[in-house]
C-alpha cells in the first residue's frame, strides 16, 4: 500500500485548489511579507501579522508613525499612568493599508495571503484600534483574516458594514469548542459563520490558549474531535484547520485523513531564508534542545507563552516604552509597568539587583527580535537541515521546507 503524502490532498475554496498548508502569522515581522508571498506562489496560504503595524510601516515604507507618537507623548515617559497615551486611529489605518496593499499587489494568484489579527493587542483603545486594523486590511484587498488571541465577541460587529464583509475568508483561532461556540453565537447575528476555524493545540509556539496549569493535560487530537463534533451537531459548515505540533507532512496527513481541511504550521518556517528572524537567532533555534524550551508567564497579556529559555527578553531592566509603542496598554496600564516599578522600588530600598523577573516589555522585545517564541518541536529543527563546515547550520528556503511537507513520508 502506497503511503499517502500531503500533496495528495487539496483545499478547495471558490475557484481555487490550494495546497492544504497554511503558514501562520508570526509577529513581529517573523512571518514577513516575503515569506507569505512565497507560500502563496507555491499554492498554499501565507500569513502576515499586523502586530506593531506602525513600526512595520516605518521600517518598510519610511513613514514616521512611531516618532510622531513618541514626540506627542514625550512628557509622559516617567508617568506611571499611560491612559492618555493613545494611537492615532488614522495612523493605524494608513499603516495597515500601506502594508497589506503592498503585499497584495505582489501576490501570485496560485495561493492566498491572510492577515493575523490579535485581539489582545488592546492598544489602549481596543475597539477603535481593532476596527481600524480590520477594515484597513479588508479595504487593501487581503484574501482573509484570522482572528486570534482572544474570543473576538465584538469583532464581527466592527466589520459587518465593510463592502468586503462577505467576500473575504474569515476565521478564528480556538483551543476548545466552548470558545468557538461563544464566537458562533455572536456571528449568527450577522449571518456570518466563519469560513474556517484554526484549532490550535498546546504544542503551538508563542501565546497559548490554555492556562499555565492545563496545557500539559490537553492534546490536539482530543480538541480536534471535540470541535469537529460540535460543528457536526450544530450544522456548522466550516473548514477545520489543525495547528500546533504539525512538524511533518505525515503529521498533516494524519489529520487530513480524519476530516481536517488543512493544517497550519509555523515552527519549521522560523528558520526559512524568507523568515524575518536574524540569522544568529535562527541558528539558536536550530541548536536548541528540548531542555532549552519552556512555557512561562512573562507575557503581560496573561497568556502562557512558549519560548527558548535563553531569550534576552527573560529578566531585564528595560524601561517601559509605551510612548513609542504601547500595544498592550489597557486603560493606561500594562502588567510589565507594574512589575518594572515593583522591581525598581525594591532596588532603591534594598539594594538588590534591578531585574524584572516576572514580566517582559513584550512590545519592545518583539520589535528587537529578543523574545524567542517557539513551538514545542523546535528542538527537532536540527533534524531538518545539516551542519556546515564552519559549525553553523544550513538555512533552507521556504520552498524547500514547503516541499518537504508536501512530499515527506517520514
Amino acid at each position: 500500500m502506497t503511503t499517502k503524502i500531503l500533496n495528495d490532498y487539496r483545499l478547495k475554496w471558490n475557484n481555487l485548489e490550494l495546497v492544504p498548508l497554511v503558514v501562520g502569522g508570526m509577529g513581529v515581522e517573523i512571518s514577513t511579507a516575503e515569506l507569505a508571498l512565497e507560500i502563496a506562489r507555491l499554492g498554499g496560504i501565507g500569513h502576515i501579522s499586523d502586530a506593531l503595524i506602525t513600526d512595520i510601516s516605518d521600517r518598510k515604507f519610511k513613514t514616521q508613525f512611531v516618532n510622531k507618537k513618541k514626540n506627542l507623548y514625550k512628557d509622559n515617559i516617567n508617568n506611571l499612568d499611560k491612559s492618555n497615551v493613545q494611537f492615532d486611529i488614522d495612523d493605524i489605518y494608513q499603516a495597515t493599508h500601506l502594508y497589506v496593499k503592498d503585499v497584495m499587489t505582489k501576490k501570485n494568484p496560485n495561493g492566498m495571503v491572510f492577515i493575523n489579527c490579535m485581539e489582545k493587542l488592546t492598544m489602549n483603545n481596543g475597539r477603535d484600534t481593532l476596527s481600524s486594523r480590520l477594515n484597513a486590511a479588508m479595504d487593501a484587498g487581503i484574501d482573509g483574516i484570522t482572528l486570534s488571541a482572544g474570543l473576538h465577541l465584538n469583532s464581527i460587529n466592527l466589520i459587518h458594514n465593510n463592502p468586503r464583509f462577505n467576500e473575504i475568508k474569515l476565521g478564528i483561532v480556538v483551543s476548545s469548542s466552548r470558545a468557538l461556540n461563544l464566537f458562533i453565537q455572536k456571528a449568527k447575528r450577522y449571518n456570518r459563520i466563519p469560513d474556517f476555524v484554526v484549532i490550535e493545540g498546546p504544542l503551538a509556539g508563542g501565546h497559548l490558549g490554555f492556562s499555565i496549569d492545563s496545557w500539559q493535560n490537553s492534546n490536539l487530537e482530543d480538541i480536534f474531535y471535540e470541535v469537529k463534533e460540535y460543528c457536526a451537531n450544530n450544522n456548522i459548515n466550516t473548514k477545520l484547520i489543525v495547528a500546533g505540533g504539525i512538524f511533518t507532512g505525515q503529521d498533516a496527513v494524519h489529520y487530513l485523513e480524519r476530516g481536517a481541511a488543512a493544517v497550519q504550521v509555523a515552527t519549521r518556517f522560523t528558520i526559512a531564508k524568507e523568515c524575518g528572524l536574524p540569522y544568529k537567532v535562527k541558528q539558536k533555534y536550530i541548536q536548541a534542545t528540548i531542555d532549552d524550551i519552556e512555557v512561562n508567564l512573562t507575557s503581560p497579556t496573561g497568556y502562557p507563552m512558549r519560548m527558548l529559555k535563553n531569550s534576552p527578553s527573560i529578566g531585564g531592566r528595560m524601561k517601559p516604552n509605551c510612548e513609542n509603542l504601547g500595544y498592550l496598554l489597557d486603560r493606561g496600564k500594562c502588567a510589565y509597568i507594574e512589575e518594572y516599578e515593583k522591581a525598581k522600588h525594591e532596588y532603591e530600598t534594598q539594594q538588590i539587583p534591578f531585574i524584572v523577573k516576572n514580566k517582559t516589555c513584550l512590545c519592545t522585545q518583539m520589535q528587537l527580535f529578543q523574545c524567542y517564541t517557539c513551538g514545542h518541536y523546535t528542538y527537532r529543527l536540527k533534524d531538518t537541515t545539516h551542519q556546515l563546515e564552519d559549525g553553523s547550520y544550513y538555512i533552507p528556503s521556504a520552498e524547500e521546507i514547503f516541499n518537504d511537507y508536501l512530499f515527506g513520508v517520514n
